[in-house]
Formats: C-alpha cells, structure tokens, sequence
C-alpha cells in the first residue's frame, strides 16, 4: 500500500487565518493521513508493545477562537482517550514533524513514572544524539536528550502541571523529501528507541 507523506501545504496549513478555514485545511489535508499512517503505527505498536493499542485524532474540539498552532494524531492503550495515558505521538508544526512519548500534565501517576526515570537516567541519556525532550506539548522548543538533568525530571515528579516528551523533531525541510514509506519507517524505528521507556512507565500505574 502506498502511503502518502507530508507536503509543504500541509506545513503551511498553520498560516491560514482564523479557527473555522484553518481547521478545514487541517481536516482536509492532514487528518486522512493521519488515519493512514496512525493506523499502520498503531499495528506496529500494539505488536511491538504487546498492549492493544488505539488511534486517535485531535479535534481541537475546545477551540471557539484561536487556530491551532500544531495538530496530531496519538497511539494509546485506551480506547477513550489518551491524555491521562502514556502515549505516542506524531504532529506537526508549521515548521518541524514531532515524534514523541509523551506524558503531559493531565497523566495521572505522573510522578512514579518520573521517580522511575530518574533511576534509568543514564538509559534516557544513551539514546541517540538526534533525540530531544519537550517539557511543554504545546511550545515548539526542545532540547536535546544528552542535556537531560536529574533536575528535569525531578521537575516532572514534583510540579502537578509539568510534562515529559521524548522523541524527534524532523525539519520541514527534510520532512517534505520523505515519501510515506520511507515517513513511517523512521517514525517507528524512532518509537522502537522508545518502547522500553513506554513499558517502564506502565509498569508504574
């Protein structure tokens, strides 16, 4: 099956003015494939995790004013919904796609999983030089894996509102040169680096 990858349009989604024309484009042009390729990640994950494992697409359904600024699909073990879950994400600014595990704020057990990463610190910090960590789904800013301190997640265990993100960034520019295939085989040898974090952090719940 051919799989469709990202398109400069796609990026410049994030510059159509106002909610309603935005979240057209994004509905138009973005989310069937997020549908295409979520559903081929959500296989390779509910096999590789040995969890059944769900898609889900953001809505953005809370937004009455102001476009959103990303959009994503995720993969979680719960067929409801995935915030209050560990969980895989891919997205994408205006500028950059995201690849994450991510544990956002509305997780609870938040703080036994970062109490658990701070005793695989130096697991976190072997992953490749090209990973990076968010403390905020909704910033574009990361930084990369080798700068992650006992302070960071100490900040994750202790601050209710504090996130974690592990994954890639991959630059417009070079994500536009991948055609879909080549698009979901680095995103799930990204998540295959990551499986074990994921496992680890269930453990905890």
């Amino acid at each position: 099956m051919t799989i469709k990858g990202f398109e400069k349009k796609d990026f410049e989604t994030f510059y159509i003015e106002g909610l309603e024309d935005r979240m057209n484009a994004i509905q138009q042009r973005i989310q069937p494939k997020f549908k295409e390729i979520g559903n081929e990640l959500t296989e390779h994950l509910a096999v590789a995790t040995g969890h059944e494992m769900f898609l889900h697409i953001a809505k953005h359904a809370r937004r009455s004013v102001n476009p959103p600024n990303d959009t994503w699909l995720a993969i979680a073990n719960n067929k409801r919904g995935y915030k209050k879950h560990p969980h895989f994400q891919l997205g994408l600014f205006d500028d950059h796609l995201f690849i994450w595990l991510a544990f956002i704020y509305e997780l609870p057990g938040k703080d036994k999983i970062a109490g658990r990463f701070l005793n695989k610190i130096e697991s976190l910090q072997e992953l490749p030089d090209s990973f990076v960590v968010s403390m905020d789904h909704m910033k574009k800013d990361a930084f990369p894996i080798m700068e992650l301190s006992e302070d960071h997640l100490e900040r994750v265990r202790d601050v209710k509102k504090a996130e974690f993100l592990i994954g890639k960034h991959i630059a417009k520019e070079d994500a536009i040169q991948l055609d879909g295939n080549a698009l979901v085989k680095e995103v799930k040898q990204t998540f295959d680096r990551l499986i074990p974090f994921y496992l680890e952090a269930t453990q905890s719940l």
